[in-house]
């Protein structure tokens, strides 16, 4: 840490990060009459949020209001306390649910942040008191990123992009997974076709997801006025002799720079996805390999940073997990809807079911790394490859070569056969699969429950009276090697109901503020629905700015007009 003063530059909050938190915080702070700056570490804009599926949870948000989906605060805030299970402060809690509603409304009034709801995307655990069946998550509407201007080089790719500018929004991909079994997912297809041909016609470079939210949020920088750095890693905190935050110190271009922060640093930079030193220290053993699918760049130097001044650490054997495939290539395809295909289990190395494979990902992942069960076998038949897409490999499709070449798909014309080359007894898989056939003749999984929730059915197919359970009896079979992955760690620094960050003995450290992955999650263990990432990261975003506004004296250039530039609703 160094000392205050001698600035290089001077402003009145600063953020590290610019994905969904830091943006938000950013464009609130400006709002309230703050001079802001973002830097980010990476060459491109948007973090981890860019390259995200961008679905928000944030119950009581304007879209879900405008849809009539009004929400009591009893009931969510009892579906949080029932999911955290005593995990995490009941003012943090309140924090959130009271906050999520006037986040939203904020930054909506910016004419570019516009959003639908993903009606039928449960919350993940529906059956609790307070779950909603139908879902609280809301997407961004997809964004021709053309209207980035010269920003758009430096959009943070997404490696769901579709071949020849196909965009998919999540209520799309919900429809097209089952391109083969309903006539909403061929009608589905035949707009994904029309999409093609439109974009080609008019040029467009259509995103959607974390993408399309990213791409937003840079416009409503923009249009607010709050620079932006990229390549501008943060390599240290400024703190005064009392130990309170005045600034940081960048590394710009080569240059050393001192930033002068007069009401807040917040840490935004998200958590320590890809330090393996960090992975190998605080994560559980089975967990330990970088299976990770958060951006590059994210190392845990804001943790670090905070650390070194004094902050506590929680929740840091913990991650927002995300059971996985590893493509030959390198990169890391998360598996969502492919645990939903009916005929298809997955196994340990004993050959044997160990947890509903259709159950919220952070939960099944939990399971797995408790019974070390890692790695994991995900076995089909035949109907499956034919029916369902699996690890971005369409129906119908043939598996490609280096899947196999790398180790990571096999294929028999016998369980038996199947079982000898994953190595698991090939007695122990064949009565498992036995008996999940017994489980799907009668519509019930005895064991696990398996498409009890409506969770799980959402990715399921519609055509079976269970969803999620068929029978696997047409060979060839086929297996792939499920890792442990994540889309980024969960534990961070320890802060309040104010997004500041607490000292070891619970103390403030004044001027620093922390959201999203770099922060101790407000879900504790559990992941509340589709965009409980996301939603926090972006609620103490804005909770964070709006106390380092309240704290605000005016500046020698006087405050800004009243209300900033967000003020105006379009």
């Amino acid at each position: 840490m160094t000392a205050a003063g001698n600035w290089d530059e001077e402003y009145d909050f600063v953020v590290v990060g610019s994905g969904g938190g830091g943006m938000a915080a950013a464009l609130t702070a400006a709002d309230a009459g703050l001079s802001v700056l973002v830097v980010e570490k990476g060459k491109k804009f948007g973090g981890s949020t860019a390259i995200s599926g961008g679905g928000i949870w944030i119950p009581n948000n304007p879209t879900l209001r405008a849809k009539g989906h009004d929400d009591s605060r009893e009931s969510i805030r009892r579906y949080l306390d029932l999911l955290t299970d005593g995990r995490v402060p009941a003012a943090r809690l309140d924090a959130y649910v009271d906050n999520g509603p006037p986040a939203m409304e904020l930054l909506c009034r910016s004419k570019w942040m516009v959003f639908d709801w993903t009606k039928g995307y449960a919350d993940y655990h529906p059956e609790l008191e307070g779950g909603r069946p139908l879902g609280r998550s809301i997407e961004a509407k997809p964004f021709d990123t053309r209207k980035l201007g010269e920003d758009e080089q430096f959009q943070r790719p997404n490696s769901m992009k579709g071949p020849l500018g196909l965009w998919v929004t999540a209520k799309d991909y919900h429809d097209l997974a089952m391109v083969k079994r309903t006539w909403r997912g061929r009608w589905a297809s035949v707009v994904a076709a029309w999409r093609v041909s439109s974009n080609v016609v008019r040029r467009r470079h259509m995103a959607t997801g974390g993408r399309a939210l990213a791409a937003r949020m840079r416009m409503a920088l923009k249009d607010a006025g709050i620079p932006l750095w990229l390549r501008t890693p943060m390599t240290d905190l400024v703190l005064d002799d009392a130990g309170a935050v005045r600034g940081i110190e960048v590394d710009r271009e080569g240059r050393a720079m001192r930033i002068g922060a007069r009401h807040g640093v917040l840490l935004a930079t998200g958590g320590f996805d890809h330090n393996q030193q960090m992975r190998e220290q605080y994560l559980p053993e089975g967990a330990h390999p970088d299976y990770s699918a958060g951006a590059r760049e994210i190392v845990g130097d804001g943790i670090l940073l905070g650390q070194k001044a004094g902050a506590a650490l929680d929740l840091m054997d913990d991650a927002w997990w995300m059971p996985s495939v590893r493509h030959p290539a390198g990169a890391v395809i998360p598996l969502v809807s492919e645990r939903c295909i009916p005929p298809s289990v997955i196994v340990d190395a004993a050959g044997q079911r160990f947890t509903n494979e259709s159950a919220p990902y952070v939960n099944f992942v939990h399971d797995q790394l408790a019974g070390g069960h890692a790695p994991s076998w995900f076995v089909m038949d035949a109907k499956a490859r034919a029916r369902y897409p699996f690890a971005q490999i369409l129906p119908g499709m043939p598996i490609p070569k280096d899947f196999y070449d790398a180790g990571i798909a096999f294929r028999a014309d016998t369980l038996a056969g199947l079982a000898e080359q994953i190595g698991v007894p090939a007695d122990a898989l064949t009565a498992t699969v036995e008996r999940f056939n017994g489980f799907a003749r009668t519509g019930v999984d005895a064991d696990f429950a398996r498409g009890d929730s409506a969770y799980d059915r959402y990715y399921g197919d519609p055509t079976l009276e269970n969803p999620n359970l068929d029978v696997i009896d047409k060979g060839p079979f086929y297996a792939f090697r499920i890792e442990v992955g994540d889309l980024g760690t969960k534990g961070g620094l320890v802060t309040d109901e104010r997004s500041r960050v607490l000292r070891t003995d619970g103390g403030v450290i004044p001027g620093l503020y922390a959201t999203g992955n770099t922060s101790a999650s407000v879900m504790g263990n559990e992941y509340a629905g589709p965009g409980a990432t996301i939603g926090p990261s972006i609620v103490f975003g804005y909770v964070a700015a709006k106390d380092a506004a309240a704290s605000a004296r005016p500046t020698a250039e006087g405050p800004r007009a009243a209300g900033g530039p967000l003020a105006q609703p379009v």
